[in-house]
Parts: structure tokens; C-alpha cells; sequence
């Protein structure tokens, strides 16, 4: 494996000067000055600094001010908008490199064709530039101008030397770069140096001292990209097999100059069915009935098995009820898996009157396979002692509380296996399991900030059961909270979530705005992918 730290790593530009002229963008390095390129106001189109610089040192620009960031650029009705990261904060280190958080994004507009627009289309991209809005207001963004953040330690370890000099958007895994469909003009333009792969999820990083030696735990979530969306309008799988809030959970350790990583995923129930918004607190869960939900099973979990090794389906849903129905339809087909292990555990039955220690009941029975999984664990000198051979894929309805309550706990778990391991290698003295207090509430606490930054990203809310994962227990202040947030959810279900749903179909490619595309004002409903022999183009909700 290579050093994590060679001084051929590529590397982005941090700082970028934005200025802005009649008709055109100037975008420069702040740390190379003579880096940089031109964008045609009129047309997006990008041309070399090089070849405009003598006009541009003779012009006075009309703005000036710095970006953190390229993020991409869209092509609408009326030309070209081009998104750049206005402020970031820094919020820890992945493996020795900074990472920044995304605290504000804007577009800069290179649309003149406006003029040349019918009223009707102009009409349109007047609600496409609201999407745009929405889209500048996108939660839970994370990227480093030093290395790739979406993959994870294993992966890392077994990439080819020299990766790390590739442009880190070659570098990134497809799946987890939110930005990857807006991302085609800055390639071909062959801009690397300023193109900001940006994931989705959450970053949350804590100092340990653990046996009083200084100690790291980031948790890192990487939200996957082909069914994105959002809670009550993007359910189950495609026919592809992708499912909708598909999450890969990485806990990494640093600790006495080893690192370990665990891996858990979540995913929507990979069948077909949705959840049609209707205005009633709870919306029926509707399965629909295919003759390809066979292969849609099998196709998500092969992806699966061919990524991370032995894969365990835990299911926390009800198993009466309307979630009933689906808990049997999805055992039934993982019946027809027999490389795949599927666990049903009723959450809410067996963890009833906050009796939240019943998960050892979930942890007793999957025991002998977690401990074959294991974790990734390497020395300081970068040699390889353990790899993670398999993960735990958990669900619940929408993938979020009662999974976030049981990923945590099965994470505690293998912190102490991990913990154990490196006090043997060491013959450390120490106390080789993880419980004291000062540690114990770290490590809840970014649990319980994970689970609520990746809910806001699907539901708009923050998690429900918090409390479970920050106290063990149901709290009466916690009640009150989820119940807060529950009606939240069904306010931006029933009036929010529709139009937040057009503006991540649109960056991120499922409606593609062309002159032969229908105006979404001729459309009266919102329709995902329609699930039929043929895949319809989505239609805008409005």
C-alpha cells in the first residue's frame, strides 16, 4: 500500500478568486495565480486563462470575491449554471487530512439565452431556477482538497500504488459523489485541480482517551447517489436493484498508532413499493407486483456480496400491521438467497417499553457470523493484521431510527473486539474494553449527530430515538421531541417534500432539461421511475 502522506498526492485548490465580469467569470488559483480559466457569460462555454489574460488585467471587474470550490455545472433551458462553494468549515481530519463541511453554495448564472425564450419556457426555468435554490440549500455535504473521503480504510488499502496522484475525482467512489452528474463540463475541460467531488451523508469526528493515550473515532456516512431522494418519495429499489437511502457507515479508529475501520449499510427493503402520500398521518405501504422482483433482489445483494464479502439482511420492521406485509414479502424472497443470511428482528416488539437491552437478543443471535465478519484492522508501519470480511445490511421502514438505535449498538460492539486486539499485540496492561464515561458519551454523541444529519437528508427532520442511542433509554423530553419531529415529517411529506424531490432529480440526472423535454407545468403529478417493462422518464412534481 502506499503512504498515505507521499508528496505526489494531487491535491485541489483550496482558495479561488471569482471575479465577475460583463461578459464573462474569471476563476483563478489564489495559491497559483496563473491557474485558472474564463467561462462565457452568454453560453458557459470554458476557455484557458492563459488565452484571455491580457484582457482580463485591462478590464475592472464588477465583483470580486473568493469560493472554496467548484461543484459542477447544469445545463437548463437557458444556458448554463455553474455551482461554486461560497464558505466551508472545517470539521476534523480523515486520516491526517482536513475535511470540510459545506455551509453555503451558489450559482452562477450564464443563461443570455433567456431573452431568446417562448413565455412558456421561461415560465419553466423560473421553476427550474427554484430547484436550483433548493439544491444551494443541500444538507450534509462533506469533501477534502487532499484525498478522496468515499472510500473507506479497507478499499484504501487495497488500491493500486500511485493512486492517490490521480485527480481525486478519478480517485472517488461513483456511488458516494453527490455532484458526480454536474461534473461533465469541469472533465472535459480538463480543470482537475479545482473540481470538488463532494459526499453526502455525515462526518463526525471525537478525541478519546482511552487508556489516557490520545485516541481518534470518526464515524463517517456516505450516502449512495442512484436512488436519491427523499423520505415519502423514494421507497424500496429500482429494477436495477439500487435502493432508496442506501448508506454505507464507516467507524474508524486511530489508537496507539494502529487503525481500525468498521462497516456497516443500510438500505431501503430492496422490493418494489411505495408509500403514495395521501394527507393521513401513516400512508398505506403499497407493494407493487412484478414479474422481475425476483431478479431485483438478487441484484441488490450480489452488488452487495461482490463489494463487502458475507452480507447479513437485518430486517427491524413490524411483523404485523401494514409493515407486516412487508416483512413477509421481503423474507419470502430471501428465501430464494441461500448466500445471504436474512434476520428478522420485531424492534418495536422486542425492544417494546424502552427494554432497549433486548438488542443483545439481536446480537446473540447473529453472533458467530459478526465475529467471522470481523473489522479492518492495520499497525503503524501500514502492515496488515485483520480485514473485514462481510457486513451487517439493516433496515427498518425508512432506514433511519430504529437502524440508527441497532448500528450503533452493534458498533460498540466491535469497538471493543477492536480494542481487545490491540492491547493483545501490545501485551498492553490496560483495560482492553471501552466504558468509561468521559469516552461513552463521545461515542454516543456522534452517533446520535449522524443519525440526525443522514434523517435530515431523507426525512427533513432529525432522528427519532436520539435519546435510546444517547442514554439508553427513552426519556420523557425525548418523547416529546420525536413527537415534535414526527409532525414535522408529515408537514414536509404531505407539502415539501414533492418539490424537494424535483430538485434532486434534477442535479442529480434523473430529468434531464433538453428543448424536447415536456414543460413540467404540462404535467399534473409527480411520478418516479414508473415500474414497467420500460423505465419512464420522471415527471416533475409540481
Amino acid at each position: 500500500m502506499e503512504s498515505e502522506t507521499h508528496s505526489n498526492n494531487f491535491k485541489v485548490f483550496q482558495e479561488l478568486n471569482l471575479q465577475e465580469f460583463r461578459d464573462k467569470f474569471v476563476i483563478r488559483s489564489v495559491e497559483v495565480q496563473d491557474q485558472g480559466f474564463v467561462i462565457n457569460r452568454s453560453d458557459g462555454t470554458f476557455h484557458n486563462l492563459i488565452n484571455h489574460h491580457g484582457e482580463v488585467e485591462m478590464e475592472t471587474a464588477s465583483k470580486a470575491y473568493t469560493v472554496f470550490g467548484i461543484a459542477g455545472t447544469i445545463r437548463l433551458l437557458a444556458g448554463t449554471y455553474v455551482l461554486v462553494i461560497t464558505s466551508r468549515k472545517e470539521v476534523g481530519t480523515y486520516l491526517g487530512f482536513p475535511v470540510f463541511r459545506v455551509t453555503s453554495m451558489k450559482f452562477l448564472s450564464c443563461n443570455e439565452d433567456l431573452r431568446n425564450l417562448t413565455n412558456q419556457q421561461k415560465k419553466d426555468e423560473a421553476y427550474f431556477q427554484t430547484l436550483l435554490r433548493i439544491v444551494e440549500e443541500t444538507p450534509g455535504l462533506y469533501y477534502s482538497y487532499e484525498t478522496d473521503i468515499t472510500l473507506n480504510l479497507q478499499r484504501r488499502y487495497k488500491m493500486a500504488d500511485g493512486w492517490m496522484s490521480k485527480p481525486i475525482w478519478k480517485q472517488a467512489d461513483p456511488r458516494f459523489v453527490w455532484n458526480k452528474n454536474i461534473l461533465d463540463d469541469l472533465i472535459e475541460n480538463k480543470v482537475d485541480e479545482f473540481i470538488v467531488p463532494l459526499l453526502q451523508g455525515s462526518f463526525q469526528m471525537g478525541e478519546l482517551k482511552l487508556n489516557n493515550l490520545s485516541s481518534k473515532i470518526t464515524l463517517v456516512s456516505r450516502r449512495c447517489t442512484r436512488r436519491l431522494g427523499t423520505r415519502m418519495w423514494r421507497r424500496g429499489a429500482n429494477l436495477e436493484g439500487d435502493t432508496a437511502n442506501f448508506i454505507e457507515t464507516e467507524q474508524l479508529l486511530e489508537y496507539d498508532g494502529f487503525k481500525s475501520s468498521f462497516l456497516q449499510v443500510r438500505g431501503s427493503i430492496p422490493l418494489l413499493w411505495e408509500q403514495i402520500v395521501d394527507l393521513s398521518y401513516k400512508p398505506r405501504l403499497s407493494i407493487i407486483e412484478h414479474e422481475d422482483t425476483p431478479m431485483v433482489v438478487k441484484r441488490h445483494f450480489r452488488d452487495l456480496l461482490q463489494r463487502y464479502g458475507d452480507i447479513i439482511a437485518v430486517d427491524l420492521t413490524d411483523k404485523h400491521g401494514n409493515e407486516g406485509l412487508l416483512n413477509l414479502a421481503y423474507a419470502t424472497e430471501m428465501e430464494k438467497l441461500p448466500d445471504v443470511r436474512f434476520v428478522s428482528f420485531d424492534f418495536h416488539q422486542r425492544c417494546g417499553g424502552s427494554n432497549f437491552e433486548s438488542l443483545k437478543l439481536l446480537y446473540d443471535e447473529i453472533a458467530d457470523d459478526f465475529d467471522k465478519h470481523g473489522y479492518f484492522l492495520q499497525t503503524s508501519e501500514g502492515e496488515l493484521i485483520a480485514e473485514q470480511k462481510g457486513v451487517i445490511r439493516s433496515n427498518c421502514i425508512d432506514c433511519l431510527d430504529r437502524t440508527n438505535v441497532t448500528q450503533s449498538y452493534l458498533a460498540r460492539i466491535s469497538l471493543n473486539q477492536q480494542l481487545q486486539r490491540m492491547c493483545e499485540l501490545t501485551s498492553s496492561d490496560f483495560s482492553c474494553t471501552f466504558t468509561g464515561d468521559e469516552d461513552l458519551e463521545i461515542f454516543r454523541h456522534l452517533w446520535v449527530n449522524q443519525g440526525d444529519e443522514i434523517s435530515l437528508e431523507y426525512s427533513g427532520t432529525n432522528a427519532l430515538k436520539g435519546d435510546i442511542v444517547r442514554y439508553g433509554k427513552q426519556t420523557v423530553s425525548g418523547m416529546i421531541k420525536d413527537g415534535i419531529s414526527a409532525l414535522s415529517r408529515y408537514y414536509l411529506n404531505n407539502f415539501q417534500d414533492g418539490v424537494r424531490q424535483d430538485a434532486i432529480d434534477l442535479i442529480s440526472g434523473n430529468y434531464i432539461v433538453n428543448g424536447n423535454s415536456p414543460s413540467p407545468f404540462q404535467l399534473n403529478k409527480f411520478e418516479s421511475r414508473t415500474v414497467s417493462n420500460q423505465i419512464s422518464v420522471p415527471v416533475l412534481y409540481i
